[in-house]
């Protein structure tokens, strides 16, 4: 790192301009610890959507990881890279439906777009899961769950990446934009970890 000892201040100017993000108020996002060992810095988000007393969310939750290497890994193609995670349990009709990786993919894309977040070398997985509980879960019937894990290196500021992101995590709890607290009427079913 001594190579580049601006590094940590940059760091800090841009985690500190992720701090300061608002966010509607039924997704609570608040700061928890980075993983390690992936870049020499980094911060992590973890998001929850309208979560209960204990923190605990039935409708979705997602996290956000800012990483900044100077030695501009080959993969990243840059600097910065962002690894985002997104899940949502769904109704079970709608967790079959073939387009729903796509879709749920194309949030995100939108998302970024519509705030201008400038990024390249965007990957991801989206993964929909059925269950089927029997024995002593049998009573918990079907469910069903969607899944996005992504990554892409973002250009600044990158603050509309994290708001593209929130909006995601909203958006597949049945959250879409201007709907802040607008009731849900039923929670869809809790999907099976």
């Amino acid at each position: 790192m001594s190579a580049h000892p601006d590094a940590g201040a940059q760091f800090a100017r841009v985690a500190d301009e992720l701090r300061a993000t608002t966010f509607r108020t039924d997704i609570v996002v608040r700061e928890i610890t980075a993983p390690q060992g992936l870049a020499p810095f980094s911060i992590a988000l973890a998001a929850d959507v309208r979560p209960d007393e204990h923190g605990t969310s039935i409708y979705g939750t997602g996290r956000f990881v800012l990483l900044h290497d100077p030695d501009e890994p080959s993969a990243w193609a840059g600097p910065w890279r962002i690894v985002a995670f997104a899940q949502a349990p769904l109704e079970p009709e709608i967790g079959t439906d073939p387009l729903l990786s796509d879709v749920t993919w194309s949030w995100l894309v939108d998302a970024l777009d519509s705030r201008d977040a400038q990024y390249h070398s965007a990957s991801g997985t989206s993964t929909k899961t059925i269950s089927k509980g029997f024995g002593s879960l049998a009573s918990e019937g079907d469910g069903a769950q969607i899944e996005l894990r992504s990554s892409w290196t973002p250009e600044e500021p990158f603050r509309p990446h994290v708001e593209a992101w929130a909006e995601l995590v909203g958006m597949l709890a049945g959250l879409p934009p201007g709907s802040e607290n607008i009731a849900v009427f039923g929670a869809r079913k809790a999907g099976r970890d």
